[in-house]
């Protein structure tokens, strides 16, 4: 009879230990295994002793997973961890395609803050209102679409949180989506980016997008872009709700 485990898909947050919610910290501490991309486990290992870590490079997340599932299906208490949370741009879709309708292992989503959230916290409240997050990398979707969404989502009038904004490969990518933007808002429109969130070197910096399509970025930087009513309030990017309106 196959022994069944339980495998968490763990959200780690931006990669700190403080920015780690109690049920993920309790998840890992249960953990026998973890695995991970090699990055993040090394952002977990000094707080998480006396696991087994396993580790896999960028583009090998269908390896990462089922060597996850292997280890609970043979009855261990796994963790797979993500960056930020397990269902934002995460491993959590995966692991359940691949689990697919068996009952082994026993797999729970815990969840995590994702860069759009603690990335919005350190430059203010950029996402007070109704938002759209949108990945510009094109390894998984093709490009036309990302910039069909792009366009769509700044005729809407939507405040939008750019992911991945650029790489070495991708070096332009960022300046392509300002102009696809620019189409639909205003040049002064208050932008911001937040890089190496909760890591050595984080940092912010407010923009407008006109400014914004000149900034260089890199994977680790989160870019966000107001809707017509974000403001500038003492150094911090503001999309108000409308309660002072009410």
């Amino acid at each position: 009879m196959k022994q069944t485990g339980k495998l968490y898909v763990v959200g780690i947050g931006p990669g700190s230990y403080e920015h780690m919610t109690i049920k993920a910290v309790r998840a890992m501490e249960e953990s026998q295994v973890v695995v991970g991309y090699t990055v993040y486990a090394d952002l977990m290992r000094e707080h998480f002793p006396g696991k087994e870590w396993i580790t896999t490079p960028m583009r090998q997340e269908t390896e990462r997973c089922r060597r996850a599932i292997e280890k609970a299906e043979a009855g261990m208490t796994v963790a797979l961890i993500c960056s930020g949370d397990a269902g934002v741009y995460g491993m959590s879709g995966l692991i359940l395609e691949l689990v697919g309708e068996s009952d082994s292992p026993i797999v729970e989503v815990i969840p995590g803050v994702t860069a759009a959230l603690s990335g919005g916290a350190l430059l203010g409240a950029p996402l007070g209102h109704d938002f759209a997050v949108i990945s510009l990398s094109d390894l998984l979707t093709p490009m036309e679409l990302i910039e069909d969404r792009l366009l769509h989502a700044a005729k809407a009038d939507l405040a939008i949180c750019l992911y991945n904004p650029s790489s070495r490969k991708r070096s332009d990518y960022l300046r392509r989506a300002c102009d696809i933007m620019l189409t639909a808002k205003k040049p002064e429109t208050v932008c911001g980016i937040a890089m190496n969130i909760g890591r050595e070197g984080e940092s912010v910096e407010l923009m407008t997008l006109s400014e914004l399509r000149d900034t260089s970025t890199d994977m680790f930087t989160t870019v966000f872009i107001g809707n017509e009513k974000t403001k500038a309030v003492n150094g911090r990017m503001v999309t108000p709700r409308g309660y002072r309106n009410v």
